[in-house]
C-alpha cells in the first residue's frame, strides 16, 4: 500500500481516452490518483472528469506524479523510444515497490526494457486493457524477459483489486492475444463488407445477435464444448467441425481505394464526430454495463475454475 492513508495509488501517464478510463476506474474503487502529461490543458480536462476530488492530484512532473505510486499505468504514445524514455525516469522516480506498468497493444516489455537498469526491468511489464478499462474486465498481462516474478504476481493481485480479470500471457508476440483475435474476425468482416455479402450494420447486428453475445458469457473453447453436445468438442469437430473446416477464408482488400470505400461504408451507418461518439460511448457504455450486472447477478462474476460455479 502507499503511504497515502494505506489506500493504493495509481500514477496516470498520459491522459488520453485509455489514461482517463484508468483513473475513473481507480477512483471507483477507492484508489488514490495522481495524472502526468504534457498537454496545456491537463488541469482543465482532469477538473472536467473529477471535479475537486481531493483524492485526484495533477502534476506536470513525471517524477512527483509516480513518486508514492503502487501502480504506474503509462499510456503514452505507441513510439519505443518514447516509453523507453519515460520509464527510465519513472524507474528513478517510483518507489522500489511499485508495478511499472505500460497499456501499449503493441510494444513489448522487453522492448522497453532493452537498455534499462535492472532493477527498473524487474519491475516492468505490460498490463494492456481492453478500451475502456473502467468497463472491460480484461487486463492482458505480459512479463518481458527481465522481469521479476514478483512483480508479475504482484500487478495481478493490484488489477483484481481493481476488479479486473488478469490474464498472464506465456509469450510475448505482436499483437498479444485479444487484438489478434479481434484481428481475425476484423479482417473477414471488411472482407465480408468488401464483397458486398453484408452491410456494415448487418454484420455488426450478426455479431451482437450470435458470437458477441455467446462470447459475453462463455468463452470460444467452452462454447465447443457445448456445441459438441454429449459429445464435447470432439463430436463438434467430427461433425460441424469437418463442414467449417471446408471454408475458404477470404483476404480484405488493403488497396486505398477499398479501404477509403469500406470506410465510407461504416461512417455511412454510423456517422462520425463528436456527438455521434458521444452518443454511441453512452450507449456502450450503458449496454455493457447492463450485461456486467446480469452476469453478476447470475454468478458470473466468481473467477472459479469449477465449471459448476460459474
Amino acid at each position: 500500500m502507499s503511504r497515502r492513508e494505506n489506500r493504493p495509488t495509481m500514477a496516470i501517464v498520459g491522459a488520453g481516452v485509455i489514461g482517463l478510463s484508468w483513473a475513473r476506474l481507480a477512483r471507483e474503487h477507492g484508489w488514490a490518483v495522481a495524472i502526468t502529461d504534457p498537454r496545456p490543458d491537463l488541469a482543465e480536462i482532469v477538473a472536467g472528469e473529477f471535479g475537486e476530488d481531493p483524492e485526484v492530484r495533477v502534476t506536470g512532473d513525471l517524477a512527483d506524479a509516480v513518486r508514492d505510486a503502487d501502480l504506474v499505468q503509462e499510456n503514452g504514445p505507441e513510439r519505443l523510444p518514447i516509453k523507453q524514455q519515460l520509464f527510465a525516469e519513472i524507474g528513478a522516480a517510483a518507489p522500489a515497490g511499485a508495478v511499472l506498468a505500460t497499456s501499449s497493444s503493441s510494444i513489448t516489455a522487453s522492448e522497453i526494457a532493452s537498455d534499462l537498469e535492472a532493477d527498473v526491468a524487474a519491475r516492468l511489464l505490460v498490463g494492456h486493457p481492453f478500451n475502456p478499462p473502467e468497463l472491460m474486465p480484461l487486463v492482458e498481462v505480459l512479463p518481458g524477459a527481465r522481469t521479476a516474478s514478483a512483480t508479475t504476481d504482484r500487478a495481478v493481485a493490484l488489477y483484481r483489486d481493481l476488479h479486473r480479470e488478469p490474464v498472464v500471457i506465456a509469450k510475448e508476440l505482436p499483437g498479444f492475444v485479444a487484438n489478434r483475435l479481434q484481428g481475425a474476425v476484423s479482417r473477414e468482416a471488411r472482407y465480408l463488407v468488401q464483397q458486398g455479402v453484408v452491410s456494415p450494420g448487418d454484420l455488426d447486428t450478426i455479431l451482437r445477435n450470435s458470437l458477441g453475445l455467446r462470447w459475453a458469457t462463455i468463452g470460444l473453447f467452452e462454447g465447443n464444448v457445448l456445441g459438441g453436445g454429449p459429445g464435447g468438442i470432439r463430436h463438434l469437430i467430427e461433425g460441424v467441425g469437418a463442414q467449417t473446416g471446408s471454408i475458404e477464408f477470404g483476404t480484405p482488400a488493403t488497396d486505398p481505394v477499398s479501404m477509403e470505400a469500406l470506410i465510407e461504408s461504416v461512417e455511412d451507418t454510423y456517422g462520425s464526430g463528436d456527438e455521434v461518439y458521444e452518443v454511441l460511448r453512452a450507449r456502450r457504455d450503458r449496454r455493457t454495463r447492463a450485461v456486467l450486472a446480469a452476469l453478476a447477478d447470475d454468478g458470473h462474476a466468481t473467477t472459479s475454475s469449477d465449471p459448476a460455479s460459474r
